[in-house]
């Protein structure tokens, strides 16, 4: 019962024409995104990050959301038709996609992606709506020590899951704590790190860094780009057939299940959930000859990836801690209109809360519309000229950063950052654990000073503390895995 009465209020908060159009657009924008190669959600969302002012929390989340999981979506077009994937999620989608494409079977391919993250989407709901009182209840539980562990866990957890080396993710992680740092001292008002540039004694804005290590970084790593694409020029015939669905919905079922637990984790993330559940797949189901053009091979990363897209934002909304860089700016959206996510956010807040986790299931559909019945629009889109796309985004990269304080100073911070994050790109550093760490930082400072007034500086709770030192556990085993995989390779 108490199911039925948080869907209705979802859809009480939810149902609005702004809400349904915003959530819409977001759908539009994504699975656009999506097909286009070398944008991403990321950048996509760093753009229209200034843009929420004043929209309220749950237009901003609902709309940037749909960019999100629309990415999803979409990344699998290309993915399947040029064996380039859109979004770093369709990597996995490639494999068996574009073996499908050539066989003659794109059509089948693309609606299978669509089908099987539609299928994702809809139980990952269901799942969190039956969960989310429990996990909430469980949250309320936390202290700072807490808190404390688990900011450290998703920064050391993500640091080496997208990176692979532990050492290179935790620079990263630390080069985003310090920038974080940057400002006044929240309790002494002491300056830090400002070279005396008034500019700074406010810290460096969030919307500012993101626009710059994304939207500015990687439309001038495309622009320089010499490298043609090749357009997809074969028939598409969409639709599956009864026996098609009998292979799509059982493979479904396992990836979203994958999808649905690493989404939860700290450092989970889309990428990771796909790689787990095509491999899970070909292990379990031996029939279907993965990697061959198999339906299967492309139905479970796909329903994985949604899945892991929609679960993400549990820990964002119940712990307010983001596990990967877009939830990171889904956070950064909320705290602009004014919403602080954490334990008692459900409880205090739950038409924002349900309105959020009902405007998925409206997304879903909007998804499913969009990317089958317009492939053939899509499949156009991936041919306009780079020299015309990349100039009109860093115009609006520009426009968008100016437009927050008017400050042409911010404009300049941008910039650097820019390029500083296209010589991440050129060192194949990843910025997500950066970002984390700009995100986190702040966060990890203010409750560990917490907990240190509150136990007399003693270290103890850390331990003492179940909950803490259980989370501590984990950290030590993913610190311990990491330098065994370290040493392993070098070796």
């Amino acid at each position: 019962m108490d199911v039925i009465n948080y869907l209705l209020l979802g859809f009480e908060s939810f149902l609005t024409p702004t809400n349904l159009y915003l959530c819409f657009l977001g759908c539009l924008l994504g699975t656009l995104i999506g097909v286009l190669p070398g944008i991403g959600p990321t950048t996509t969302i760093s753009l229209l990050l200034p843009f929420t002012y004043g929209l309220g929390p749950i237009p901003s989340i609902v709309m940037l959301a749909g960019i999100y999981y629309g990415a999803q979506y979409g990344g699998s077009t290309t993915a399947i038709l040029l064996k380039t994937p859109g979004e770093v999620s369709s990597i996995m989608t490639c494999i068996d996609g574009n073996r499908m494409t050539q066989k003659g079977q794109a059509g089948l391919a693309i609606s299978t992606a669509g089908i099987a993250s539609f299928i994702a989407g809809i139980l990952t709901i269901i799942l969190i709506f039956f969960f989310s009182v429990p996990f909430s209840e469980l949250t309320e539980k936390f202290g700072p020590a807490e808190f404390c562990s688990l900011i450290l866990l998703g920064l050391v957890s993500s640091s080496m899951l997208t990176q692979g080396n532990i050492i290179k993710g935790l620079g990263m992680a630390c080069i985003g704590v310090l920038i974080g740092t940057i400002g006044s001292d929240p309790n002494t008002g002491t300056e830090r790190f400002t070279f005396n540039w008034p500019d700074l004694a406010d810290g460096i804005g969030f919307v500012v860094v993101v626009v710059g290590l994304f939207g500015i970084a990687e439309s001038i790593k495309n622009l320089i780009d010499t490298k043609k694409k090749q357009s997809y020029n074969g028939k598409i015939k969409l639709w599956p057939n009864w026996l098609d669905m009998k292979r799509i919905i059982p493979s479904s079922l396992r990836g979203t299940v994958i999808g649905s637990m690493i989404g939860l984790l700290p450092g989970g993330g889309v990428a990771s959930s796909t790689f787990a559940a095509y491999m899970y797949e070909k292990r379990f189901n031996k029939k279907a000859k993965l990697g061959s053009g198999a339906i299967e091979g492309v139905a479970a990363p796909e329903a994985a990836n949604n899945a892991a897209a929609q679960t993400g934002f549990i820990p964002l909304l119940m712990l307010g801690i983001p596990e990967n860089s877009i939830m990171a700016l889904m956070l950064g959206a909320l705290i602009i209109n004014g919403v602080q996510p954490g334990p008692n956010f459900m409880s205090q807040q739950p038409e924002i809360f349900w309105g959020i986790m009902t405007s998925m299931i409206v997304g879903n559909l909007f998804l499913l519309i969009l990317n089958i019945p317009l492939v053939t629009i899509w499949v156009k889109i991936i041919r306009i000229s780079k020299r015309i796309l990349y100039p009109i985004i860093l115009i609006i990269c520009i426009i968008g950063v100016y437009s927050l304080k008017n400050n042409i100073n911010d404009v300049y911070i941008s910039i650097f950052f820019g390029l500083l994050g296209l010589f991440f790109i050129w060192s194949k550093l990843e910025v997500a654990p950066l970002m984390l760490g700009l995100v986190l930082g702040p966060m990890l400072e203010t409750y560990f000073r917490r907990q240190m007034i509150l136990s007399h500086n003693s270290w103890k709770p850390f331990i003492d503390r179940p909950i803490s030192a259980v989370i501590l556990t984990i950290l030590l085993f993913f610190l311990l895995y990491g330098i065994f995989k370290l040493i392993k390779n070098r070796k």
